[in-house]
């Protein structure tokens, strides 16, 4: 039995590196697909049941050896909704099982990919290449935190933003010590500051006084003040309303007194005679030696604001520890940053994604709001996934459920390559070539043996 027990192992050698030959070719057609897992092939050798000093070498069996963990390059794209994994992680993601009206209908399988060519289909849903419906984690865009913690498929059809009433405006400023206001004459003491003798106002416009600056008195408080910056603010409904900021300084510590100044907001630009055109915010900020205010003031909140006929209600200035200073100024003005929490209704401009593994959102408000969480999903046994059709994976008993725990970073603008490496492939099919070559002449040699032995019974 042994010439035929060499010709059933030769047979077994050319049906496994056919098998290896088949791997080979289908690594080497998907080593441009994107996030291609490459499949290696393992030889088993069968060894017959005998005493040691009688076994023999046995045949082969080959079999398919993952490598789902292998990361392939990852590579920029200009694409925003494109994405790639760095480290550990699936996509998760679902296929229509048919359509309805042009419309996908899902049976609610999770599947898993490393495709991530993701592009907004006509229906609002993010579909890569090869048709796979991507799926995430809603996110609440008025607390930026996700809604739940179960993947669902995303979608992103409802493309407008409501408007937002400004209710708190960040304001940090540097004072210059001596204000070059239009009034001031540096030959003239107290020049820079704000008098607020009635011979000059009509209305006493400080803290002490009714803490308003009428039209008529426009004129001499713009000249005895300087500007401290300005931010458009919104009401309920996104109406604009320009917020005029201006600091008064009305008594100084070189004239004998303590550093002090007045903030004031303007309420209405078009203002007449005795209407007020100007609110003082009704603190005295006052400064010490050093040019930090004492005592410090953090938040002032104004109550009914209404500028220009446009009503934000109730807002809070927030100048957080040390947001207002006193420093020398060679320009002698005010420099301020202004932010404000309010915004206008817009519309969905486009859709990316950042490296934080989050979808993002640009309008036409110029608002970027954060959409959805990507998840990534992760299994004991990687290895262990069914293949699908177009880089998908489905799991198994093997590899264990999905566990929402993928540790890689999410690369937003770029696209996982196929691992299968074609100087590699080609180096296994030179290899693969010789070593079925070699079967054959092994069936030639055993037919040949064979042929000798009947020759020799004639």
């Amino acid at each position: 039995m042994g010439i035929f027990g060499a010709l059933n192992t030769a047979v077994g050698g050319m049906r496994a590196q056919s098998y290896a030959l088949e791997n080979i070719s289908g690594n080497i057609a998907n080593s441009q697909t994107v996030g291609f897992k490459r499949e290696d092939t393992s030889f088993v050798d069968l060894i017959p049941d005998d005493l040691p000093s009688k076994q023999l070498a046995g045949g082969v069996m080959a079999s398919s050896r993952s490598t789902n963990s292998v990361q392939g390059d990852v590579q920029n794209a200009t694409v925003g909704t494109y994405m790639a994994i760095n480290g550990s992680g699936f996509f998760v993601v679902e296929k229509p099982s048919s359509f309805t009206d042009n419309r996908p209908v899902f049976d609610g399988v999770d599947l898993y990919t490393r495709r991530g060519d993701f592009a907004l289909n006509k229906d609002g849903y993010l579909v890569n290449g090869a048709g796979y419906y991507l799926m995430g984690i809603p996110i609440d865009p008025a607390t930026g935190n996700p809604v739940g913690n179960v993947p669902q498929l995303l979608q992103f059809n409802n493309g407008f933003l409501s408007a937002e009433a400004t209710t708190r405006i960040q304001y940090q400023a540097n004072l210059a010590s001596y204000p070059l206001t239009n009034n001031h004459d540096t030959s003239v003491p107290g020049s820079e500051l704000l008098n607020p003798d009635p011979s000059i106002y009509d209305v006493d416009p400080t803290v002490a006084g009714t803490g308003t600056v009428i039209a008529n008195d426009v004129p001499q408080f713009l000249n005895d003040s300087v500007s401290g910056g300005a931010i458009t603010g919104f009401d309920s409904l996104g109406a604009p309303a320009n917020v005029q900021l201006r600091w008064a300084k009305i008594d100084s510590a070189s004239s004998g007194g303590t550093d002090t100044w007045n903030l004031f907001y303007q309420t209405d630009s078009t203002a007449t005679g005795t209407d007020v055109a100007w609110k003082n915010v009704g603190v005295d900020f006052k400064f010490d030696a050093s040019g930090r205010m004492s005592p410090a003031v953090t938040t002032v909140p104004l109550t009914g604001v209404t500028i220009d006929g446009v009503t934000l209600g109730n807002v809070t200035l927030d100048f957080g520890t040390n947001g207002v200073t006193q420093f020398s100024d060679p320009d002698g003005t005010v420099k301020s940053s202004i932010v404000q929490n309010g915004f206008p209704a817009g519309t969905l401009q486009n859709i990316s994604v950042n490296d934080k593994g989050r979808i993002v959102g640009t309008y036409s408000n110029n608002r970027t709001i954060d959409l959805a969480a990507i998840t990534l999903a992760n299994f004991n046994s990687v290895n262990g996934l069914k293949r699908m059709d177009g880089g998908a994976f489905a799991a198994t008993d093997d590899s264990g459920a999905a566990n929402l725990t993928g540790t890689g970073k999410i690369v937003g603008g770029s696209l996982e390559g196929s691992n299968a490496d074609i100087a590699d492939e080609f180096t296994k099919l030179i290899v693969t070539q010789q070593a079925y070559s070699a079967n054959t002449r092994v069936i030639t040699t055993s037919n040949q043996m064979v042929q000798d032995l009947l020759n020799m019974l004639r």
